[in-house]
Order: structure tokens, then sequence, then C-alpha cells
């Protein structure tokens, strides 16, 4: 792709447009510099992206952070969130709402995620649609390293997303962060891809596993 080391406007899922510089393309990802942050962009998610001619103001290097080490010669989705783990990172997956913390383990189809305002998120890998990491020295909220309990979760781990879905049956739980009315209730069960949750009212929804991007217990 001749757009590499050039300005460019890559529109991604969700309508958002990012305007930056293309400084590596990978075997299923973008990385794009915006003059302050490194994206690491899914390429499933990048609808178009095209030469711009909007120019990023030169940016006090100082502070920015430097790309995540992706220890090979050519970057890929999946390395890039393992060599993420542990790290302050900025990440958008639905809604209009970021989300700030690390990853804490990799599975399959899903990551585990620590919040300090959610606490622990279970996300699939494919509807990921960005990642920013902070510099090193940076932490949530300014939150002392005591107070973040990146490791915090109980739950035995499963190696597909809907595995660690049945695990949190009989539970209270948000779906995709309550982005409606109907996705925030008691987990009967998990079955066929499906989910079965309870709401308020005592009535049951049947949600597609598939359109599930995040879930978390109350």
């Amino acid at each position: 792709m001749n757009l590499l080391n050039t300005f460019v406007e890559m529109e991604v899922s969700g309508g958002n447009v990012h305007l930056g510089v293309l400084v590596d393309i990978g075997t299923d990802i973008y990385v794009l510099f915006n003059g302050q942050d490194y994206l690491y962009i899914p390429s499933i998610h990048v609808h178009n992206l095209r030469k711009s001619s909007t120019f990023i103001e030169e940016a006090n290097t100082a502070g920015i952070q430097a790309p995540i080490d992706h220890h090979t010669d050519r970057v890929s989705f999946r390395k890039i969130l393992m060599n993420a783990k542990g790290r302050f990172v900025k990440i958008y997956v639905t809604g209009d709402k970021t989300l700030h913390g690390y990853i804490t383990s990799m599975m399959n189809d899903y990551f585990v995620f620590y919040s300090p305002v959610y606490k622990t998120m279970f996300i699939t890998l494919s509807h990921l649609k960005w990642l920013i990491p902070y510099n090193n020295s940076v932490t949530p909220y300014t939150l002392s390293s005591e107070k973040l309990p990146v490791s915090h979760h109980s739950l035995p781990l499963s190696r597909s997303f809907e595995e660690q879905c049945k695990k949190l049956e009989d539970q209270m739980v948000v779906l995709d962060l309550g982005d409606h009315l109907q996705k925030t209730g008691l987990l009967k069960n998990v079955f066929e891809n499906k989910l079965a949750l309870v709401n308020a009212e005592g009535d049951t929804v049947y949600w597609n596993l598939h359109h599930i991007k995040i879930i978390y217990a109350l």
C-alpha cells in the first residue's frame, strides 16, 4: 500500500473518522499516529482510508508513547494485545464511551479487561475497534498501584466467550455497557449462541451471542 508514512483519513466502524500518519500496516491491523497518540486499529473495522490534506501540527514528542513492541517484523492484532497485557490502555468497543484500564488475559475469541470503573469485563476480540497505549508512568485516574487490582477476577477462565458467559449464569450482568434498556438483567442461561436475560419486569429477552460485545457481572 502506497499510503504508508503519509497523512491519511480513516473511517472505522461506528462512523468514527481518524486522522494521522499511517506508520505501520500489519497482517490484520493498522497503526496510526495522530500527533499525540498511537492508535492500533484492526483492519476488519476499517471501512476506508485515503490520503488526507490535513496536516498534523508538530507535537511535543517528550510525552508521546512509542508503539507497543510486537517483537516481530510484521505487526498483528493478537500480538499487539498480548504485548499490551498489564499496560494502561484506552480502548473503544461500542456506543459513546471509551474504556480505560488493563488487559489482564487473552483467550481464543475474547479478552479480560480490568477497568477501575466497571471492574472485570469480558470483551470479544472481534468487536474491539481501536486501542491506544498510555505512557508507562500514567495510571487510570491517578490511582495508586495498590488500588488497581488488575488481576482481580475470581472466576476461572474458559477458552471461548460463550463458555465464559455460561460461568456468569444466575448472576446480574450488563451487556454492551447497558446501551439498550434490555441489556441489564439476570443471566438465566447461555445456549446455542443465545443468551437468555431476564429483565426487571421478569420477561426473558434472548440475545444473539454473536452481537454481544461486552459482558460483566454486577
